[in-house]
């Protein structure tokens, strides 16, 4: 995996508290258990005037032709409750999604995220105010995470961010649990030829 440093990206406004993973990815799109194709299904009942996904739904904002290619998700509190199903992240990642900033975000749902190389930043809830009222006038607005320096920059505001030191660790070094464990292949494998022949 890369790891992650900083992103700039577009962000797309999800002014909603409390979205939920069937909300995210809804249960008839679970039947897979890779990782991709998920993306054309996020927010599928949001998104979708149909059950078959043919008609998009002119009301919501991310089928908005300025909201195209976000890789940054902003929305209230609370995102990512519900079930917990890891296809959540997986969606919002194979759609593209690289970062969410909330106020606060289900345990589960945060845990996940990190798994999958996605950066679930934390804000206050004014910061949050602030970073919607941008967003929301200002076409094409962008805004920077700096994993190292733990910060969110946009139109001259910047907000320090914190997230535990070893998932920091995972996410700018590109670890997944396979990966770190791995990264302590030759003291397993040593380990591993010193087990006595009665255990082994």
């Amino acid at each position: 995996m890369t790891g992650f440093t900083q992103h700039t990206g577009l962000v797309v406004p999800l002014n909603t508290a409390n979205i939920d993973t069937d909300a995210i990815i809804p249960k008839q799109f679970l039947q897979k258990v890779t990782r991709t194709g998920f993306g054309q299904h996020l927010f599928h009942d949001w998104r979708f005037l149909d059950d078959a996904g043919k008609q998009p739904n002119p009301d919501f904002i991310m089928n908005a032709p300025c909201y195209q290619g976000a890789t940054i998700l902003l929305a209230r509190e609370n995102f990512g409750c519900g079930s917990s199903r890891e296809h959540a992240p997986w969606a919002l990642a194979d759609y593209g999604i690289q970062v969410m900033i909330a106020p606060s975000f289900a345990d589960i749902f945060y845990g996940n995220s990190i798994n999958n190389q996605m950066i679930p930043v934390r804000l206050t809830d004014q910061q949050i105010d602030q970073l919607f009222k941008f967003v929301e006038t200002t076409v094409g607005a962008t805004i920077t995470v700096d994993l190292e320096a733990m910060t969110v920059s946009a139109n001259g505001l910047q907000y320090s961010f914190e997230i535990d030191e070893f998932r920091r660790h995972c996410l700018l070094n590109g670890l997944d649990n396979i990966g770190l464990t791995l990264q302590h292949q030759a003291k397993i494998a040593d380990y591993e030829a010193n087990i006595p022949s009665y255990l082994a």
